[in-house]
């Protein structure tokens, strides 16, 4: 079965870890998405694990979040579209020392469905769903991964910080277009997504909202790159705080919403 061309980053896998991975903007991101799921999900930090939880990073490039599962005692599979980010994924699992506890899948997640027999505990979908061309097709597959009470942990780059970033730089144009593509080659998303949406999106699939939180709320948008790296420990510390407070968790570049697959109510 053939599926639209979503992005590959063959050409930019290295930019990644240099330009995200590497700076105070990762260790935001991973300690947001820690402290999500540390709150829903304790089991995930159990030590010792009362039983290793199965675990699947959908898109999920380097592996950054997930091999830290992996070296809590849980066993991964990392499916990725790009062969170059799924080497250094493997590079990062062997100076991890978990290389036995994780697999890895060369294609796209969609294709992964279809290989796929056992749905997983845990689905981690993190910055995905801004780069393809489908997300109908990408929630479908999702949904069908998450076994029955199991967990989706989804990050997409919001629009409303897009937006917001757009206009303090006055790039007022962008904004009456509605265009927000970054230059060919950059790491700007191609399509940042509306909340609204795809909080709909996931309450059409039966997913059941746990917590949402917004992701680098104000680190963005400081615009002097000087400022921007002073006081590391106090701006993490605000960003923890200030991510699932209003109107500060909708303007976050990126949005965290965990759920679990079942019939709970969603919180609106």
């Amino acid at each position: 079965m053939s599926w639209p061309a979503d992005r590959n980053f063959d050409d930019l896998a290295h930019r990644f870890k240099r330009n995200v991975y590497d700076r105070l903007k990762g260790d935001i991101r991973l300690e947001v998405l820690h402290r999500d799921l540390q709150q829903h999900i304790p089991e995930l930090y159990f030590q010792p694990l009362k039983k290793p939880l199965r675990i699947l990073d959908a898109g999920g490039g380097q592996g950054q979040f997930s091999m830290s599962l992996a070296a809590a005692g849980h066993e991964l599979v990392l499916c990725d579209l790009s062969e170059n980010m799924l080497q250094l994924a493997r590079d990062n699992a062997e100076e991890l020392g978990v290389a036995e506890r994780v697999s890895f899948y060369h294609g796209s997640i969609q294709e992964f469905v279809h290989d796929n027999s056992v749905p997983f505990d845990l689905v981690l979908c993190h910055a995905v769903l801004e780069w393809v061309s489908s997300p109908a097709s990408l929630m479908d597959a999702l949904q069908q991964l998450v076994r029955p009470g199991g967990y989706l942990s989804l990050t997409f780059y919001n629009v409303n910080g897009t937006i917001l970033k757009n206009l303090l730089r006055a790039n007022f144009q962008k904004v009456v277009d509605d265009d927000y593509r970054g230059y060919r080659g950059s790491l700007t998303p191609t399509y940042p997504r509306d909340p609204q949406k795809v909080y709909g999106w996931l309450q059409q699939r039966s997913f059941s909202e746990l917590c949402r939180s917004g992701i680098r709320c104000f680190h963005d948008y400081i615009l002097d790159p000087e400022l921007r790296d002073q006081q590391p420990e106090t701006q993490l510390q605000l960003e923890l705080r200030l991510s699932r407070e209003e109107p500060w968790l909708s303007l976050g570049r990126y949005i965290h919403v965990l759920s679990r697959n079942g019939d709970q109510a969603f919180n609106k």
